[in-house]
């Protein structure tokens, strides 16, 4: 693997609810893994131009997809489960309505057969891919106090991905790390020569032992046949006086309290890792400007 650069992306200076406010539509909290808005803008402005194509194979709610149509920038998503495609598919409508620029489009499917899902007239055209595997059937979730729900104790939600055998959160780490080869395989046949893919993830435990999923990705990646470049620190902790502001969640404090009683010397979550490779440079095709894209509905299940 050739030497990757690093850097540090300020992608939280305020909280993920703060970041959303009114560009998302009811309901998209819901979704058990958003990845940040901050940081989807950060990849799109860094790694894009306006006019450019933006693709999120795994675009759960939808949030690179917005992101990228207020910045001017044209955008495709793929999403397994059709709740979320159809609520993807509502927060790009939302932005269309509050002024975005660019246009957007859904297709709801598995991504490991991307290229039969997104039109061929995009094949080779796509400047940049932004997504994120997921990182286990659960995830932390919300929490609902006994002031809000009139009842003893705190109430957890939204934390779990459907039960739907088929959706990559719930298969091993060895299946899921060949499932997402498949799917960066299938993004570099949609990346245009020199076009990039921004990946965030971070490591996570099992039974106490830390799974190195940053590694992997990137491993994942040169077996796609893609190159790394970088892998930056995407914070998920705010910047006040030159020290970082730390937001985790209720269960993330109560985990972090209970393996610290227990001996193990655990720290909070403060940032993602924001993997950055790029499809192997060849003669530039001729780009048409993508046309009518909001104008295709979301389609079947596909799977």
């Amino acid at each position: 693997m050739t030497k990757c650069r690093a850097s540090v992306w300020n992608t939280a200076p305020t909280s993920a609810p703060a970041q959303r406010a009114d560009r998302y539509v009811p309901g998209s909290a819901a979704h058990p893994a958003k990845m940040l808005p901050q940081i989807a803008r950060h990849a799109i402005v860094t790694y894009t131009s306006p006019g450019d194509l933006v693709l999120d194979p795994m675009c759960g709610i939808g949030t690179t997809l917005v992101e990228a149509v207020h910045l001017g920038r044209h955008a495709l998503g793929t999403e397994y489960e059709p709740q979320w495609a159809h609520l993807a598919e509502q927060n790009l409508r939302r932005a269309d309505a509050q002024g975005a620029t660019a246009s957007g489009a859904i297709y709801c499917g598995d991504a490991r057969w991307l290229t039969t899902l997104v039109p061929a007239a995009f094949h080779g055209l796509v400047d940049l891919v932004v997504t994120s595997p997921p990182y286990g059937a659960s995830v932390h979730g919300q929490v609902r106090s006994s002031r809000e729900t009139g009842e003893k104790g705190v109430v957890k939600r939204h934390y779990r991905y459907s039960h739907d055998p088929g959706n990559l959160a719930h298969v091993g780490l060895d299946a899921l790390l060949q499932a997402f080869t498949d799917i960066l395989t299938q993004c570099r046949h949609l990346l245009r020569p020199g076009g990039h893919a921004v990946i965030t993830t971070r490591p996570w435990r099992t039974r106490g032992e830390l799974i190195d999923l940053p590694s992997a990705v990137i491993t994942a990646a040169e077996n796609a046949g893609l190159i790394p470049v970088e892998r930056n620190i995407a914070l998920l902790a705010g910047i006040r006086d030159g020290q970082l502001i730390a937001r985790p969640s209720f269960f993330q404090m109560k985990n972090i309290r209970d393996a610290r009683r227990a001996g193990m010397p655990l720290a909070v979550i403060a940032h993602e890792d924001a993997l950055v490779a790029r499809r192997p440079t060849a003669p530039t095709p001729t780009k048409p400007a993508p046309t009518c894209l909001r104008q295709r509905p979301v389609t079947g299940a596909g799977r």
